[in-house]
């Protein structure tokens, strides 16, 4: 990779578009390619008039729009580095963001800007507040009086953007992606999906998150397709009237929002509609998802895995069993010493792999090596080098001297569960003797619940009597991540709260 020559992952992000297609739609808002290019190269011109110098980082804080890509991509075009954040953030959320990254600027709507300036000022130095939306706006302004410049050209290992991880599992970490990370973002969805310039890509999560960025707009732009982009929070319904008001062909969700799509009835008029491709990313989709899907809307959902590493989906599966591959440019490789019988962590390499983390030397040191990234997820080698997804490392737990994974409980106790369930998480807890045990919890369809703990109840006794849950508690729901993924670090609270709860009442 150190071969490629000096370039601008922006201007390679929308080199490929023909100049009259559509790039972008938002609402009713439409945005050519030549459009584009001609409001990106205005935006650098905006940050440079600014002083954003090259390296120096920006946070675009803002819904996803068509003037968030403009902003972003801008950056990226001027020489600066570019960081999407989640505009749901509270201030007590976002101070420690904007300190740590020590950002130059913050691009923001114009609604938010008198929290922001009571977060910044005891910052010093303190990041410019660029407020956009109105339109006599400080970014308004700035985009009237700059002129539009050329890409600022770097090694293709210098910084282009910055993604946060997810935090499923504690505090998020900052994820350095360099400018090469625009030469192969449509690896998979050209390889796997037949993407190609007549589609129109639709992601249901956000701009922030890796999987929408990676897999739908940068590889979208890279194939000269259209993006099709939402400032509204993503629901089940919420879905549905998108791909009824712009047609997608490859549409992009997380587990968790199909199966509220299966138990609402929106995914049977998804059905109807012609959507081409269906892809599940972001966390594991269990089988009876899957299986769910297929049967109410005839559609097969291609499965991936990727992480705000990666930025991009290196696994995938269109199975039923769902044993992953590597996705097109994806390499691999295994430890030669493991035990190929357990589940081990694994490597991977493409353009797309970060360069590592933010001030996390201690993470840095464990998780990238000369290029390769190891994540810290748990595979199983099948047949025909196919993997298993095994769960988190520390998601493997040695039981009566058997090793369980909390995945393999969920999977089969999800199943047991069908359609009565809405939730389920299993985790590793000690018990008052100090060994390992499992501990369920799980949320009922509503009316459902208890169809779902008859159901729950007989799927446990169909366990290995080292993989049945100690305790099982019902609650009302499981916390997610703003992205829509389990949020395991709190899981823990929530059992030790509904152990409190039992011994209160008895």
């Amino acid at each position: 990779m150190n071969s490629i020559a000096p370039m601008n992952a922006a201007q390679t992000l929308l080199e490929a578009g023909a100049a009259q297609a559509i790039a972008l739609e938002c609402g009713d808002e439409r945005v050519s390619y030549a459009d584009l290019r001609a409001r990106v190269r205005q935006s650098a011109g905006s940050w440079r008039a600014l002083g954003l110098q090259p390296g120096e980082r920006v946070v675009v804080l803002a819904p996803d729009s068509i003037d968030w890509v403009v902003a972003y991509l801008g950056v990226i075009w001027a020489g600066g580095v570019a960081i999407g954040v989640n505009p749901r953030l509270s201030a007590a959320e976002l101070g420690p963001i904007l300190q740590e990254s020590d950002v130059r600027f913050v691009w923001h709507e114009a609604d938010s800007q008198v929290v922001l300036a009571s977060l910044v000022a005891a910052m010093d130095p303190a990041p410019v507040l660029v407020a956009s939306g109105a339109q006599n706006s400080f970014w308004c302004r700035a985009l009237a009086q700059a002129d539009p410049i050329e890409p600022l050209l770097q090694d293709a290992q210098a910084p282009a953007l910055w993604i946060g991880t997810s935090g499923t599992t504690g505090v998020s970490k900052g994820v350095i992606h360099a400018q090469r990370v625009a030469l192969q973002p449509h690896a998979f969805a050209t390889g796997v999906l037949g993407l190609g310039p007549t589609d129109r890509l639709y992601a249901s999560s956000k701009l922030f998150f890796a999987y929408a960025l990676g897999n739908s707009l940068l590889a979208g732009l890279r194939a000269g397709a259209t993006v099709i982009l939402d400032r509204q929070w993503p629901e089940a319904e919420r879905v549905l009237a998108m791909v009824r008001q712009h047609h997608p062909t490859i549409v992009f969700c997380v587990p968790t929002l199909y199966s509220r799509m299966l138990q609402s009835g929106v995914a049977q008029q998804l059905g109807q509609q012609n959507i081409r491709q269906v892809v599940s990313a972001g966390e594991f989709l269990p089988a009876s998802v899957r299986s769910a899907w297929r049967e109410a809307t005839g559609q097969q959902i291609v499965s991936g895995y990727g992480t705000s590493e990666t930025l991009c989906l290196m696994l995938y599966s269109d199975s039923d069993q769902g044993w992953l591959l590597p996705t097109p440019g994806t390499q691999l490789r295994r430890d030669p010493g493991a035990d190929p019988a357990l589940p081990q962590r694994i490597w991977l390499r493409s353009s797309t792999v970060a360069l590592g983390y933010w001030n996390r030397p201690q993470a840095q040191a464990d998780g990238f090596q000369d290029g390769w990234y190891c994540p810290g997820d748990m595979f199983l080698l099948r047949d025909g080098g196919r993997l298993e997804y095994a769960g988190r490392n520390d998601d493997m737990l040695k039981i009566s001297g058997r090793w369980v994974s909390t995945l393999w409980v969920e999977q089969a106790l999800g199943q047991a569960g069908g359609p009565s369930l809405q939730q389920l998480a299993c985790i590793g807890v000690s018990t008052d003797a100090g060994l390992t045990a499992l501990a369920l919890l799980a949320v009922a369809v509503p009316g459902q619940q208890a169809v779902a703990a008859q159901r729950i109840e007989a799927g446990i006794e169909a366990l290995p009597p080292y993989r049945r849950p100690n305790w099982v508690h019902w609650v009302d729901a499981l916390p997610l991540t703003a992205t829509g993924k389990l949020q395991r670090a709190r899981l823990l609270g929530l059992h030790r709260a509904a152990l409190a709860l039992e011994a209160a009442s008895t």
